[in-house]
């Protein structure tokens, strides 16, 4: 399922060892637990606001999914459409428009006023009102859509583009001369019996989007990111799935301004080479079959010179933050990148996953999220579903730790639900977590050791386009 100066460093480091859990609420079990939707957290880590979904959004299956951020806005993707927030007073947001677009995940990506939706399922065509149909039938239609979003109070659908095995995430591409922006397009999940979705499908679809006449996005390229097959998939060394068999990418983060990537891609972690928009190469590619089940989401510090990749293992419906699967499966993966140029190579460091057990009601796993612009550290904040959100610093890449949290119990205590934070992502001065059951959540975090993030202000934010943000 989806960016400190010395006496700063050293009152970080006296204030971590003061660090306790603040709101455990009374009737939480004896290994802290919360109960069923109570609130704990760190210290330093508070809720200020929350929008409950609202109808038609407010289901059980319509499922709160990712963020996109411009200006005072943020737009919060639903299965059924999506979310246009005013975030200008961040502890009061307010909804000024949803639109009705069912279309699972509805990924989001924002570029001045062009928004563009993932679809994954198959319709019968690409208004809004289009109907579900199987995947088998020629005329099924997914792809990617635009919006016009210039009055965001009453968004206007202006374009769509279909693409193969439809677009399950995407990734928003500046081009150099500022003329266009490329949508990589990530989707999986070929079948010999789906007309558009054939296997092999171990290549991403590039759109390009001309800025001045949107509506005449297509597809330039389809670049073959495994021409070898990419990995076969494989058993885990305990009992649950299968290492994924890869046959496209997931997710796919850029940083423009270096002209690299990461993906990841099912079974296989990558960076390539975006210096050419329209004909990406592969630079390094690593798999880790003793741990990672599906590589899923990847982020960069802000060197350039790390990734966090993670394991969304169980698909994020499985509870998978519990002793029997352990720290080291379901979790992030921490990788330097070494060398130069096209001789650059990932170089694996460590695993991170939160410290806090989930009940077995709670899906758990590794999700979105984005880094906080801190200078000279490494630090992010992460989506967990129900196992919350977490900031976590991984400056030392071999010994990463958490320095503060914040989550919901479970949404149930005799039945498994799924919700929890999807994303959440740090932009001006506060975070974001859309809540698939809960709606928008809005965090603070009062640390010393993000304190220099504050005084970072973004005009937008796409949280799988970095950028070098001071």
């Amino acid at each position: 399922m989806k960016s400190s100066g010395r006496t700063l460093a050293l009152l970080g480091t006296v204030v971590v060892s003061l660090s306790v859990v603040l709101g455990t609420p009374a009737s939480a079990a004896d290994d802290g637990i919360p109960g069923v939707d109570q609130i704990r957290h760190s210290w330093n880590v508070r809720d200020v606001a929350n929008v409950p979904k609202h109808a038609p959004f407010d289901t059980l299956d319509a499922l709160d999914s990712d963020l996109a951020f411009t200006g005072d806005k943020v737009i919060a993707g639903n299965y059924n459409g999506f979310t246009i927030y005013d975030i200008h007073n961040p502890r009061k947001p307010r909804i000024l428009s949803q639109v009705s677009c069912p279309g699972s995940q509805n990924d989001v990506s924002v570029f001045g006023n062009l928004l563009f939706v993932s679809t994954d399922s198959s319709r019968s065509d690409s208004s809004c009102n289009s109907t579900s149909l199987p995947a088998s039938e020629k005329q099924a239609w997914e792809g990617m859509k635009i919006f016009d979003i210039s009055d965001a109070r009453s968004p206007k659908y202006i374009a769509a583009v279909e693409t193969d095995c439809g677009s399950h995430t995407h990734t928003l591409v500046p081009d150099k001369t500022g003329r266009n922006v490329y949508l990589y397009v990530s989707s999986y999940a070929p079948n010999a019996t789906f007309p558009d979705c054939l296997p092999p499908h171990d290549f991403i679809s590039i759109i390009k989007v001309p800025l001045k006449d949107p509506t005449a996005a297509a597809v330039v390229a389809k670049p073959v990111l495994f021409p070898d097959g990419g990995n076969p998939g494989a058993p885990l060394p305990w009992p649950g799935p299968t290492v994924s068999t890869t046959s496209g990418c997931h997710d796919i983060t850029v940083y423009p301004s270096k002209d690299l990537a990461a993906g990841a891609c099912m079974g296989d972690g990558i960076i390539f080479d975006i210096s050419n928009r329209e004909n990406p190469k592969v630079i390094d590619r690593v798999e880790d079959n003793a741990h990672f089940a599906f590589w899923h989401s990847a982020t960069f510090n802000n060197d350039a010179t790390k990734v966090v990749f993670t394991d969304e293992l169980g698909g994020g419906g499985r509870a998978t933050c519990n002793t029997t699967i352990g720290q080291e499966r379901g979790a992030d993966g921490i990788y330097d990148i070494t060398g130069r140029g096209a001789k650059r190579k990932l170089e694996f460091r460590s695993y991170y996953k939160i410290p806090r057990p989930n009940t077995d009601t709670e899906n758990c796993v590794a999700h979105n999220g984005s880094l906080i612009p801190v200078i000279g550290r490494d630090i992010m904040v992460q989506a967990w579903y129900q196992g919350g959100v977490s900031v976590w610093d991984f400056t030392d890449s071999a010994h990463p730790k958490e320095i503060g949290f914040w989550e919901r119990g479970p949404l149930s205590a005799t039945q498994a639900i799924i919700g929890g934070s999807w994303s959440a992502y740090y932009y001006n001065g506060y975070v974001y977590s859309n809540d698939i059951q809960k709606g928008l959540d809005v965090l603070q975090i009062t640390d010393p050791r993000v304190f220099t993030a504050k005084f970072v202000h973004l005009r937008d934010m796409n949280a799988q386009t970095q950028h070098h943000n001071w």
